[in-house]
């Protein structure tokens, strides 16, 4: 089970890939996807059960996971995933198309050390707390752990809701709200209503000057 546990101050995430695709089950790739990641301020715009959230990328401190993110969004993978773990005033996981959080891409990646603190509205990648051991799910943290000394630097921090983009922590605050139960393992942590991600759409904002290349927008 895909664990964020508050032991020790130190968030612990254990993920397990699927092995090969089956006919049925979730789709499952062979590698890590080659780099694509376009120049740029890549974004992603996450459109839940609850509301939409928009979120600023980090490509240049977190270029693994941005990279990884972008190519599942871009291939549906996260389209119909729940939120299955919340932990008000902690943080909300999701990214297991299984909805067991044992789930995984099939293969691993990477941890790339955090560059700034963990605050309410940043997308953090779940790992079993080993290296290497990144994959498709992550989660969006709830409060500011680093300042309150409730979680470790250990859990790549890729990304942030867009800065001044209000209509984004409306809708996180409605997933905080969800009441939650008592999970298969005793954690209070089952959401107690679905949470659902219904479609991730990303984009590159850049920095240019003139009209921009068709589907993407200029900063002013």
């Amino acid at each position: 089970m895909l664990r964020l546990a508050l032991v020790a101050l130190l968030l612990v995430v254990v993920a397990v890939g699927c092995g090969e695709a089956e006919s049925e089950g979730p789709k499952t790739y062979a590698a890590y996807p080659e780099m694509d990641i376009p120049a740029g301020q890549p974004w992603v715009i996450i459109t839940t059960s609850l509301g939409r959230m928009t979120f600023t990328l980090f490509s240049e401190e977190a270029p693994l996971a941005v990279n990884n993110f972008l190519f599942l969004a871009n291939e549906g993978y996260f389209d119909g995933v729940t939120f299955h773990r919340l932990i008000p005033g902690f943080m909300v996981q999701g990214g297991d198309p299984s909805g067991t959080g044992t789930g995984g891409p099939g293969y691993s990646f990477e941890i790339e050390p955090p560059q700034r603190p963990y605050v309410r509205g940043g997308l953090a990648m779940a790992n079993k707390g080993v290296a290497n051991s990144n994959g498709s799910q992550f989660f969006i943290i709830l409060d500011d752990l680093t300042e309150q000394g409730r979680l470790s630097p250990d859990f790549t921090l890729f990304g942030e809701i867009r800065e001044g983009h209000q209509a984004s922590f409306d809708t996180l605050a409605k997933i905080e709200a969800v009441p939650v139960g008592t999970a298969a393992d005793g954690e209070s942590s089952a959401p107690q209503q679905e949470i659902t991600i219904s479609a991730m759409k990303t984009g590159v904002t850049l920095n240019c000057s003139g009209e921009g290349a068709i589907g993407f927008t200029c900063k002013p």
